[in-house]
């Protein structure tokens, strides 16, 4: 299984009758599910349809959607308005009285708003809903579109991922070989700074130094952090697995992830292992990066 990408872009073309239309839907990263639809006048009544169909489909990201709609001209209506022209005629008659200028030509008249009137032919409802059921299939074409570029980005981003996770797998093997030898690197540490002490003359009580050297032990152990880490990275991957909208749940983990290597960081007594947790802070920052895009 693979994760979905939140971007993608689609379009449908069809025809009824004299009519012509397309879907268009893109579809960017977003927080929650947000479907912003432009319909043709006349259509709005499609809206609760369509957006049914998206929450179907879709679980996350800004979607904007629009439907063109195109009808054949040789089938438009074009009605002269008597009633208009009579009026716009003998305003202009008037004006042309008043101002003694050439009487008002029949083109301008008619190019008067309302004299000519273009309509659309009367349609029954079996013809209205015939109409909408095809407009309805072009939309699943479309999202049927639209989830295939998403599927296909969400399979890089897949890849990407499992890539940062075996990195931050392969950083806390390295951490871990590292942590074996911590309780002699801070042993010799101590003994060499003992060392130092005593030539400058220095009392040193035994027990104390026995009760320093294993707070420093306990300040410098990572293991829990690091088993953390590997917990998170199987967290990850069973989400990945499911083949359900994770991206929420991954961007949580991603933020676990970083707490704990802020902490591997904070502990560090060794300079690898300060080494390995700011590779781990870049890995992860980029894992983060990453599933800010997945569905």
């Amino acid at each position: 299984m693979t994760l979905k990408s939140m971007t993608g872009f689609a379009r449908a073309d069809g025809t009824h009758g004299d009519t012509s239309w397309f879907w268009e839907i893109r579809s960017v990263n977003g927080r929650s599910l947000d479907l912003r639809l432009r319909l043709p006048p006349g259509l709005e009544r499609l809206e609760p349809q369509v957006r049914a169909r998206c929450q179907e489909q879709l679980a996350r990201g800004n979607c904007t959607m629009s439907l063109s709609v195109k009808r054949d001209a040789g089938q438009l209506e074009i009605r002269l308005n008597e009633a208009a022209l009579a009026e716009a005629f003998a305003v202009a008659d008037q004006a042309q009285k008043q101002t003694l200028l050439e009487p008002a030509k029949l083109d301008t008249l008619l190019g008067m708003r309302g004299v000519v009137e273009v309509a659309e032919p009367e349609e029954s409802d079996e013809q209205r809903e015939a109409f909408a059921a095809a407009l309805l299939a072009g939309l699943s074409a479309a999202l049927d579109q639209l989830v295939a570029a998403r599927v296909a980005e969400g399979e890089r981003l897949t890849e990407v991922i499992e890539a940062q996770l075996s990195a931050i797998e392969s950083l806390v093997a390295q951490a871990k070989a590292i942590m074996a030898k911590q309780p002699e690197l801070i042993a010799t540490r101590l003994r060499e700074q003992i060392a130092r002490l005593d030539e400058a003359g220095a009392s040193l009580d035994p027990e104390r130094l026995h009760q320093e050297g294993l707070l420093l032990a306990a300040k410098a152990d990572i293991q829990e952090e690091l088993d953390r880490l590997i917990a998170h990275v199987a967290a990850a991957r069973e989400l990945i697995a499911s083949g359900q909208p994770a991206g929420r749940k991954l961007e949580f983990l991603a933020q676990e992830f970083n707490r704990e290597a802020n902490t591997t960081c904070s502990k560090a007594a060794d300079i690898e292992i300060s080494r390995i947790g700011l590779e781990l802070k870049s890995v992860i920052d980029q894992l983060r990066e990453q599933v800010q895009n997945i569905e």
